[in-house]
């Protein structure tokens, strides 16, 4: 499952329980859509405290609409995970789409404070790992 909610700082991705290929697909073409009315300078929330590890063929999709956002204008990200594997996961993806330098991951199992951290970061740039 999957959502796109359009925000003040730009927008509120959430991706939970288990995601195949073909969902993250649409996730991909729903985004275009929603990033036409969108100018640079925006940031992404991204909730994913749910959401099992991607198979591999999904992992794609995630790429692509990382690359998407990130060439649509896409200035900074938080991303809230809840599971080791999954954080990992998504590092990995981010540093083999080059958006890892802006992009900040946040477990919610230690970090209590995890959706005021997260938006912290987005409007006021107060870094998380610091």
């Amino acid at each position: 499952m999957y959502k796109i909610e359009k925000t003040g700082y730009g927008f509120k991705l959430t991706f939970a329980d288990f995601i195949n290929a073909e969902e993250m697909k649409k996730w991909v073409e729903d985004s275009k859509k929603a990033l036409l009315t969108t100018s640079s300078g925006f940031h992404i929330f991204v909730d994913m405290r749910t959401l099992k590890p991607l198979p591999a063929d999904a992992q794609q999709y995630m790429q692509e609409g990382q690359k998407l956002y990130k060439q649509k204008g896409m200035t900074r990200s938080a991303v809230i995970l809840a599971s080791s594997v999954t954080k990992m996961q998504f590092k990995r993806i981010a540093q083999e789409t080059g958006i890892y330098q802006w992009e900040r991951y946040i477990d919610a199992s230690s970090v209590p404070a995890w959706e005021k951290v997260g938006v912290d970061w987005l409007k006021s740039g107060i870094d998380p790992d610091k």
